[in-house]
């Protein structure tokens, strides 16, 4: 467990931290790129949870997300390689196939789509919209560090790849009995 007695510790004030193995690194290192954007994520998500209001099936399945993104951010700051002297927190292919099963139950009272979402409707569904995109970041932020030669759990990856899915289908959701979702009309304004 974490123990938090001191929160600021002035180590941070030349530009560098640490990684969970204890390297130190620049605080603009990709490694530390892609967990602040998990972090961040985190953050949207939680934003988005004030709305969830009546929606509790979606409320619970991102408060367990917002728990699993800090074993995600743990895995992606905790090098494979060396491997650490602890059995270190790594995120595992069944949260990924949790993800799918959810986004399934969502998606199956949903009507198929005809056009693409603008971010909208409901209050939910706009987080979800906002969340979606900085986890799409977070990915991004995560394959660029596996493409700079990093070694990275290959489920971290998937788990952010099928999480931005799920924001989404979750965006839709929230907006299926009220709002609706606000479609994209190409060209409609010219």
């Amino acid at each position: 467990m974490v123990t938090l007695n001191k929160i600021y510790t002035r180590t941070g004030d030349a530009g560098q931290t640490r990684l969970a193995s204890g390297a130190p690194v620049s605080k603009t290192d990709l490694r530390v790129e892609a967990y602040g954007a998990v972090d961040e994520l985190n953050a949207v998500i939680g934003l988005a949870r004030l709305n969830s209001g009546q929606n509790d099936r979606i409320d619970a399945m991102l408060g367990r997300i917002q728990n699993e993104l800090f074993d995600l951010g743990a895995d992606l700051a905790t090098p494979l390689d060396p491997a650490p002297k602890w059995e270190a927190l790594r995120i595992i292919a069944s949260q990924v196939e949790r993800l799918e099963s959810e986004i399934d139950w969502m998606n199956e009272s949903l009507k198929p789509l005809d056009s693409f979402i603008l971010s909208g409707g409901s209050p939910l569904s706009a987080h979800l919209h906002l969340a979606r995109t900085v986890c799409r970041r977070a990915e991004r932020d995560a394959v660029r560090l596996v493409e700079s030669g990093e070694t990275v759990n290959p489920d971290a990856v998937r788990y952010l790849n099928r999480l931005s899915d799920h924001l989404f289908v979750a965006a839709r959701r929230a907006n299926a009995n009220g709002a609706g979702d606000v479609l994209w009309r190409p060209g409609a304004t010219r």
